[in-house]
């Protein structure tokens, strides 16, 4: 008998072929309490889509649209004919972490052993790692809004609380040291910081980033997970590591990975610098979860951190490039209120100029409509702002053709023009 799945944030229905609804009563109160990703979930519809043979332009999902640089398909392929299969060290090779210790030390001026290495299947699974490791029920976590989709689902499974900062466009969604100072209590453990950003493109410069750190060093107990995956898709200069304030290093644990910079999503390697005793923690706790993560993944992330190749170059001009394009685009729609991005992939802009607005169906009142109402009229696969903590906004990915992002926006502007 055919099954189909329907996922809610509340519950799991399984609906067999007599439509018969049955209620999942026994799933655990923990996967209750979490969403479905937003922008999977939207990359999921548009798939499914296109397999039925309708034309959808994909803007929803945060993944180069390059392939992985050819040096390090190679070195993959050497780990097999090397034989490369059995289960490697539950921290990483130590060789990638050696390699890691270098890049960290060369590139961004951090001194961390491999010791203080920890390799894991993508940089969410980092994030889940060090939640998990230093958070206890009750502890709260800052948050800034807009943020990515999964921050409070990860807070929520460590049973910790969220503590939202919202940020706006017309302060180019950056906290201030006073909202950051107002924010923390006694409760605080951590505070998940992001730059570049997913999902606003934005990048703090060294100023307002020391400011930060600067309440941060005021709070003992209080640390920082600095998300930097997008580190090497930058436009506005050298990229800053929250732990390069020597006087707040001992309290950031600093998450990266190669699937951004290297067009490497899909083998799943993340990793964290951070204090000795926090990187033994994740790596008791991985021990437990998913011990070593791919060993093949492995080796092709040892070929990317030692490159000498050009790609993070040639990628980062590519998206600068349709930057400048797809804000230009966008500028020319009525309505939409947005700043330009200094980094990652993405533009976040405020559609709440259409709220209340309908071309003769049901009235646009929130992003989660608003981007269904661009799929369905338009064709264009967007992620509704709701998830990532900005109800106002959508997110699009221009991490597509030129082509496409001309088109995109096209079908968008027409479908708006439909709005009274």
């Amino acid at each position: 008998m055919a099954i189909l799945i329907k996922i809610s944030t509340k519950e799991l229905i399984l609906e067999t072929q007599s439509t018969k609804p049955i209620i999942m009563e026994y799933l655990s109160d923990r996967i209750k309490s979490l969403s479905i990703s937003q922008t999977l979930a939207m990359a999921q519809k548009s798939r499914e889509l296109k397999e039925r043979g309708i034309d959808v332009i994909n803007l929803s999902i945060g993944e180069p649209d390059f392939n992985t640089p050819d040096d390090i398909k190679e070195a993959a392929k050497k780990a097999i004919d090397d034989n490369y299969t059995s289960y490697p060290p539950v921290p990483g090779y130590a060789d990638l972490r050696k390699a890691i210790s270098e890049k960290f030390l060369n590139e961004n001026g951090l001194e961390y052993s491999p010791d203080q290495i920890i390799v894991s299947a993508g940089g969410k699974h980092s994030l889940i790692n060090v939640m998990l490791t230093i958070v206890n029920p009750g502890d709260e976590v800052i948050i800034l809004a807009p943020y990515w989709v999964s921050y409070w689902d990860h807070i929520i499974l460590a049973e910790g609380k969220p503590v939202v900062i919202v940020t706006t466009v017309e302060n180019d969604f950056k906290v201030t040291p006073e909202q950051l100072e107002k924010a923390i209590t006694p409760k605080t453990r951590a505070l998940l910081f992001n730059s570049p950003s997913n999902p606003t493109g934005m990048v703090y410069t060294r100023e307002e980033m020391e400011k930060i750190a600067r309440v941060v060093e005021k709070h003992e107990g209080l640390f920082v997970i600095s998300d930097e995956i997008y580190e090497h898709i930058n436009f506005s200069g050298k990229h800053v590591c929250m732990a390069s304030f020597d006087f707040i290093f001992d309290r950031v644990i600093t998450v990266n990975g190669v699937s951004k910079g290297y067009a490497m999503t899909g083998w799943r390697i993340g990793y964290i610098g951070a204090p000795l005793w926090i990187a033994k923690g994740v790596d008791k706790l991985q021990g437990q979860f998913t011990s070593g993560v791919s060993s093949i993944a492995q080796r092709a992330a040892l070929a990317a951190v030692t490159s000498k190749s050009n790609s993070r170059e040639i990628m980062r001009e590519a998206f600068r490039k349709r930057r400048d394009l797809i804000c230009g685009l966008l500028s020319e729609v009525e309505g939409i209120k947005m700043g330009v991005p200094q980094g990652a992939f993405y533009v976040f802009p405020d559609i709440s100029y259409y709220f209340g607005k309908s071309d003769g169906g049901p009235a646009i009142n929130d992003s989660a409509a608003m981007a269904m109402y661009i799929l369905e009229k338009a064709r264009v696969a967007v992620v509704g702002g709701e998830g990532f903590g900005a109800p106002d906004c959508i997110r699009l990915s221009y991490a597509a053709s030129d082509e496409e992002l001309i088109e995109g926006v096209k079908r968008i502007r027409e479908a708006l023009s439909k709005l009274r």
